[in-house]
């Protein structure tokens, strides 16, 4: 079948999704079709219209943002070759656009549309949730767990809570290298001061998706203990923000350890 660029996907016959990887790619020399010859319901955006966003694959939903593919190859094609390339949505959201421009297929404004979509993603979930009462490390993994699991550096937070552990609000205390982040207390605690909060929840991230402390860890969580006390401010807890893995929660909570 003659190439041209534009949007082209494989026969029917093949899954299109991520689970397809090991699957012949287009680089082998497969036939393809246009997306416009698929049936409506095997179309991206058509399917998301009538279906809802959930109902298509991650490769789909990059294929909506990339619009168009290249020659021989459609943005689904494109979209899944990206997954296939990081391996995860997490580390391609990870990504710079500069990095991505470079990729065939992709160029500066697919790249640019991609990390804008990656960002919005980022910053809805830093939107803070209703004023729950904030007081386990289930809440604090939702509040801040979708965001911080994407991150490449470790980054110290600390949650502000009103005397009924009602959420004031988040800052970010220091952002550190790939496995550290170095805070002393007064750094910690000054936001609780400014904020005139009554309780702290400190949480970082291990990039590696394993929450399990350090020695380190261990050592920060008695330290900054000994300092909430003496400035009379609750810490209620510190939890250590890990990625979903079978057999294991994707935090760990020093509260819940004994460690606090």
């Amino acid at each position: 079948m003659k190439q041209a660029t534009g949007d082209w996907v494989k026969p029917p016959c093949f899954n299109l999704s991520l689970g397809a990887a090991s699957r012949p790619s287009h680089h082998r020399g497969m036939a393809t079709l246009r997306i416009q010859e698929l049936p409506d319901e095997d179309r991206p955006r058509e399917k998301l219209m009538k279906q809802g966003a959930s109902a298509l694959s991650e490769s789909e939903l990059i294929a909506i943002l990339l619009r168009t593919g290249t020659v021989g190859a459609n943005a689904i094609d494109v979209a899944r070759d990206l997954l296939i390339r990081y391996q995860s949505l997490t580390a391609l959201s990870r990504r710079g656009a500069k990095e991505l421009a470079g990729i065939k297929g992709i160029g500066p404004a697919k790249a640019l549309q991609l990390a804008a979509a990656f960002e919005l993603g980022k910053r809805l979930a830093q939107e803070s949730p209703a004023r729950g009462k904030m007081d386990s490390p289930e809440l604090v993994y939702d509040l801040l767990g979708p965001e911080m699991r994407m991150l490449s550096k470790e980054s110290l937070r600390a949650i502000l809570l009103d005397t009924r552990f009602r959420l004031l609000r988040v800052e970010e205390i220091s952002l550190g290298s790939v496995s550290e982040c170095i805070a002393h207390p007064r750094e910690i605690f000054r936001p609780a001061l400014i904020h005139s909060a009554f309780a702290v929840i400190l949480a970082h991230n291990h990039p590696s998706g394993d929450p399990s402390p350090s020695a380190a860890d261990i050592q920060m969580s008695r330290r900054m203990a000994e300092a909430a006390n003496v400035l009379q401010i609750r810490l209620l807890d510190h939890v250590i923000i890990g990625s979903p893995a079978e057999g294991r929660r994707p935090f760990y909570s020093f509260k819940e350890a004994g460690v606090l």
